[in-house]
C-alpha cells in the first residue's frame, strides 16, 4: 500500500481581523452585576493593549495602578493624579506603562511574562479609595502544526495508527475530511489531544486528517495526511 501523503493545500487561519489589530486584542466578560471592575483581556505577544476599567466611579481624582493582586507599594507601577495631569511612577515602573486619561493601564509590546494579575486603586470624589484587580492573559500566534503518522502501512482489521500532532497551542482539535472527528471505541484521544490514536484500522478510516491547534487569539490548521488501507 501507499503511504499517507502530504496534502498540497496549507492550513494556516487566525481569527478574522488579528493581523490588522496593531494595540487591543481583548475579550470582555462582563460582570454579572454593573460594579466598578477591571476588564479580562487577552492579547497577542508584543502588541500594545490597555487594561480597561468598566463602571469607573464618578470623580475620580487619582488611578494608581500595581502588579499583581493587591495594593501593595512594591508593586506599584504608577499614579495618575487626574486634575493635575501628572504621572508619578512606582516601584515596579518598566518603561512600558502609561496610565491613559480615562484610568485604563496601557502596556506596549507585551511578553508572555506581563501575563498576570493587574490592581488599580481609584480615589473617587467624596467617598472611600476602592481597589479592583483583573487579569491580562499574552499569548504566542499559533504557529502551523506539524502533524506526523506513526505507520506507514495500514492493514485493515490488523494495524494501528497514531497520528501526533506538534504544537505550541493550548488546544487540539481534529479534523477528518474537513469536519469533525467522530471519536469511537476504536479512535481515541491522548489526555493532552494531542495524539489520536486508530486501533484497529478500517477501511471506513480512508481519507485526510488534520489536527487544528488554537489558543483565545488564533488558530492554525496541519496540512492533510491522507490514510490509505491495504486489504488482505
Amino acid at each position: 500500500m501507499g503511504s499517507p501523503s502530504v496534502s498540497t493545500h496549507r492550513g494556516l487561519v487566525l481569527w478574522q481581523g488579528l493581523l490588522l489589530v496593531v494595540s487591543i486584542l481583548n475579550y470582555w466578560c462582563p460582570p454579572t452585576t454593573a460594579q466598578f471592575a477591571v476588564v479580562l483581556t487577552n492579547a497577542a505577544e508584543g502588541t500594545n493593549v490597555s487594561l480597561h476599567l468598566h463602571n469607573t466611579p464618578p470623580d475620580v481624582s487619582s488611578f494608581v495602578w500595581y502588579r499583581g493582586e493587591g495594593a501593595k507599594p512594591y508593586n506599584k507601577i504608577a499614579t495618575f493624579d487626574v486634575n493635575q495631569k501628572t504621572h508619578v511612577r512606582g516601584p515596579a515602573y518598566t518603561g512600558q506603562e502609561e496610565i491613559l486619561y480615562d484610568g485604563s493601564l496601557m502596556l506596549t509590546n507585551v511578553t508572555l511574562n506581563d501575563t498576570g494579575n493587574y490592581t488599580v486603586e481609584v480615589y473617587p470624589g467624596g467617598s472611600v479609595r476602592e481597589v479592583r484587580f483583573g487579569q491580562l492573559r499574552v499569548y504566542e500566534l499559533v504557529k502551523i502544526p506539524i502533524l506526523l503518522a506513526t505507520n506507514f502501512t495500514s492493514t485493515e482489521e490488523k494495524d494501528v495508527v497514531v497520528f501526533i500532532c506538534h504544537t505550541n497551542a493550548v488546544s487540539v482539535q481534529w479534523l477528518f475530511n474537513g469536519m469533525n472527528l467522530q471519536l469511537s471505541e476504536r479512535k481515541k484521544l491522548s489526555e493532552d489531544h494531542r495524539s489520536l490514536t486508530i486501533d484497529p484500522i478500517q477501511r471506513e478510516d480512508v481519507g485526510y486528517y488534520r489536527c487544528r491547534a488554537s489558543n483565545p487569539i488564533s488558530y492554525a490548521e496541519s496540512w492533510a495526511l491522507e490514510l490509505q488501507v491495504q486489504h488482505d
